[in-house]
């Protein structure tokens, strides 16, 4: 209990300080808040009279002193409160809401794909003879050095525009979505495999092991029921970090692809300044890197028993 408390406080302290970084940007960032708001609504970028903007700085509070606005913000986040979007004039939670499901189904399925992929190379490769654990090696090392944005385009053009077995332009629907999680999951697979490689080797090493292939159990038997469990233990510790990556990644594919989602919402939000929509996402990332390390915690139990309290 007092680890998961500990957890969970350091957890929170993280979400504050990606709160703090993204009120200092939109604070100290150059240029007047109020004068680049009242620009967007207007379509004008022109100079502002005080007259102008006294409403502005009254709505949104940005003449309070710089405390006041960072307490106003702290506790609008608390209630679920990322504030309004600049340029769609909407609350932040409903700008963001509206697209976060793709990008989530986009980032499961690259995780989950990734772990596929990986598990199946090292299962195959590791521990065999040694042509057979350089190949395997090999192909994780030339995946995880592959871009997603020159992964994303050359999978377009080969398999959507000369092949023509998945639809060019984006969309949702399954076929629409094989691609952009192929963008991320292969490069994802060779960092997962590599991290499991070393540790099944040196698993398969272990008395234990030596032990179950005396019994007669099979290599397969031995690979997948007792030293996968030791081995995969710092995968596991990567895919928090992968889960928050994926998203990050999501941008690039979601671009590429012409996909919907965060990375449209992101990409929109930087070309036009809004403020808000951009500290929002970079919210979320940081809520979803910190859930998706909390539950690699609680994963450590299930795989090892030994690390239960």
């Amino acid at each position: 209990m007092t680890r998961l408390v500990s957890r969970v406080l350091g957890a929170a302290l993280v979400l504050l300080g990606a709160a703090t970084v993204v009120f200092a940007v939109q604070t100290l960032l150059p240029g007047d808040r109020a004068t680049l708001l009242l620009n967007l609504q207007t379509g004008e970028a022109i100079e502002r009279t005080p007259e102008e903007l006294a409403p502005i700085n009254a709505r949104f509070g940005f003449d309070d002193p710089v405390l006041v606005q960072y307490g106003s913000y702290v506790g609008g986040l608390l209630r679920g409160d990322l504030g309004t979007s600049f340029q769609q004039h909407e609350p932040v939670t409903q700008v963001i809401g509206g697209q976060i499901l793709p990008t989530v189904q986009l980032a499961l399925g690259a995780l989950v794909l990734a772990w596929v992929l990986s598990l199946i190379t090292v299962l195959a490769t590791a521990g065999r003879r040694r042509w057979i654990a350089g190949l395997g090696s090999g192909l994780e090392a030339v995946a995880a050095s592959l871009p997603h944005y020159w992964l994303g385009v050359i999978l377009l053009v080969v398999l959507a525009v000369q092949a023509g077995w998945f639809p060019v332009m984006g969309g949702t629907d399954l076929a629409a979505t094989v691609l952009p999680v192929l963008t991320l999951a292969i490069p994802l697979a060779g960092f997962l495999g590599q991290a499991t490689r070393d540790e099944l080797d040196r698993v398969l090493e272990q008395p234990f092991v030596l032990s179950a292939r005396t019994r007669g159990m099979g290599d397969a038997a031995v690979r997948v029921r007792h030293a996968l469990r030791h081995a995969v233990v710092p995968a596991v510790t990567l895919s928090g970090w992968a889960l928050g990556s994926l998203l990050s990644g999501a941008v690039i594919a979601e671009s590429v692809f012409s996909r919907p989602g965060l990375g449209q919402v992101l990409v929109t939000a930087v070309d036009s300044r809004d403020l808000p929509v951009v500290g929002g996402v970079v919210i979320f990332v940081a809520l979803v890197y910190v859930v998706a390390n909390l539950l690699v915690d609680l994963a450590y139990t299930v795989i090892d028993p030994r690390r239960r309290p």
